[in-house]
């Protein structure tokens, strides 16, 4: 059994790894549907309200909430799988907070992995998606919602994750990477370094 944890600020690439999973048979938890949801329970449009809804659910119940309410869809992708059989990825860390609290619940065989990408390009990735509004428009930027993903302490969750997968090439090169990760063949270390 593993439990790999995806930790990255927006455009770098976590979706796309969560993709490159699911064609693997790989079981994905996205933590951030529990987010979408929250949005809908509450009359809201997740489009618009996504970032103001995971504060709040964090200030509500503090900051684990997102985490907690994650872990138990993945224990059911788990025990879907067979005791002690596959892998679950969990898309969308956003501390060390929630890190450490997987790595209590499943052990050694939780592994958090950074996936990373220059500003600039992740910038284009987002406007691409036509999600990176700008101040003028009354929409949140990527440079503030990056602000507000370190406030959660993401800074501290890239820094300590276990693999880093950098983003900076093309996307067949960072499909590989995420393959090769998540089938075991190897991994590659927080300097970018392959073992």
């Amino acid at each position: 059994m593993r439990v790999i944890g995806t930790v990255g600020l927006a455009g770098s690439g976590k979706g796309e790894a969560a993709a490159v999973a699911r064609e693997l048979g790989i079981p994905v938890v996205t933590m951030g549907d529990v987010i979408r949801e929250e949005c809908r329970r509450r009359g809201l449009d997740p489009a618009d309200h996504h970032g103001e809804v995971a504060q709040a659910l964090r200030e509500e119940e503090g900051s684990l909430a997102i985490a907690e309410r994650s872990l138990p869809m993945v224990e059911d992708a788990l025990e879907e799988r067979g005791e002690g059989e596959g892998i679950v990825l969990v898309d969308g860390l956003r501390s060390g907070e929630e890190a450490e609290r997987f790595a209590e619940r499943f052990g050694t065989d939780f592994v958090l992995v950074a996936v990373t990408a220059p500003f600039e390009e992740r910038r284009e990735r987002v406007s691409d998606r036509g999600r990176d509004a700008t101040a003028d428009e009354g929409g949140e930027s990527l440079a503030e919602r990056d602000e507000r993903e370190f406030g959660f302490g993401m800074g501290e969750a890239i820094e300590d994750a276990d693999v880093t997968i950098e983003n900076d090439g093309g996307l067949a090169e960072f499909r590989e990477r995420v393959r090769a990760v998540l089938v075991g063949e190897r991994a590659v270390d927080r300097e970018g370094i392959e073992q």
